[in-house]
């Protein structure tokens, strides 16, 4: 069901929004966990931190204030950590050399498209959903502005854009939906010089990191990020180091999140229609008994 703005403030007015358009949201795929997914497998071992998928990410999806790919040569913005945000949908961060000695590690952020994604579980009017190819996509004619997405992703990535209060934009990795459903590859592993970007199936990506691992134990740490995390994720990762190291989360469950802001959402439609006639009764009360008191 799609819902707009002008739709969803008539159920607010009337206290009817609820989980329903979120429920729909979630996928359409056929099935939780499909082998036709499609994802991304970045080998943190071979990224050499040249950001040229951040060009690449930037003129695949138009966003303004572009910068000549030269420009991506300066190094001195991976002093400061960086997240994704509205004019960046994928950013490279750089890690120093571990207490065991090394080199420093770069790594590729940008939203991981998991299997259940909580973003669309926690948006009131299905402005996410989760595509049967596998990338989580969003509808900036559904959104409203309200930013539990923000709030519900375990992997802090969405970003809000306040050029406009009255046309809310919402701003994250699509996978590069579009070029996937033309048969193309994403954009940042298409450029990615040392192949540290892998596209493919999912189900395929996960046992070529297997392999990976299997074949060299000591360059790799055994561990696939993505594979468990927040129930799945279609983006996976392998690394040299642990990847609390790294930045990555490591409380995140591998319960998927959406589980959770579900049971939240089904609480909405009460306190939408009953809190409101509570606090119009308080207040009526005590009008009543200012009134008798005179």
């Amino acid at each position: 069901m799609s819902v707009n703005r002008r739709d969803f403030m008539r159920m607010a007015a009337v206290g009817l929004a609820g989980a329903a358009p979120a429920a729909e949201a979630r996928a359409d795929a056929d099935s939780r966990i499909s082998d036709a997914w499609m994802g991304m497998l970045t080998d943190l071992t071979l990224c050499v931190g040249c950001r040229k998928c951040e060009w690449a990410c930037r003129d695949a999806n138009q966003l303004p204030e572009p910068k000549p790919i030269d420009a991506y040569d300066d190094k001195t913005i991976l002093e400061q950590r960086r997240r994704p945000d509205a004019l960046n949908l994928t950013v490279v961060n750089q890690y120093d050399a571990s207490a065991g000695g090394g080199s420093s590690a770069y790594v590729k952020s940008q939203c991981m498209h998991c299997f259940e994604p909580a973003c669309a579980s926690a948006c009131l009017v299905g402005a996410y959903r989760k595509t049967a190819q596998g990338p989580v996509v969003y509808d900036t004619s559904a959104c409203i502005g309200c930013r539990y997405c923000l709030v519900a992703c375990p992997f802090e990535m969405p970003a809000y854009t306040y050029n406009s209060a009255m046309q809310p934009v919402v701003k994250k990795c699509m996978l590069c939906f579009e070029r996937i459903i033309e048969g193309k590859t994403p954009a940042c592993a298409s450029i990615c010089p040392v192949e540290a970007i892998t596209f493919g199936k999912r189900s395929e990506l996960l046992q070529l990191a297997r392999k990976k691992i299997e074949s060299d134990p000591q360059r790799y740490v055994d561990h696939v990020y993505g594979e468990h995390e927040a129930g799945g994720t279609c983006w996976l990762y392998i690394a040299g180091r642990p990847f609390e190291e790294l930045g990555f989360p490591s409380n995140v469950d591998t319960t998927p999140y959406a589980e959770r802001t579900a049971q939240f959402l089904s609480t909405v439609p009460f306190i939408q229609t009953i809190w409101p006639a509570v606090l119009m009764g308080a207040y009526a009360f005590s009008q009543r008994r200012e009134t008798l008191a005179h």
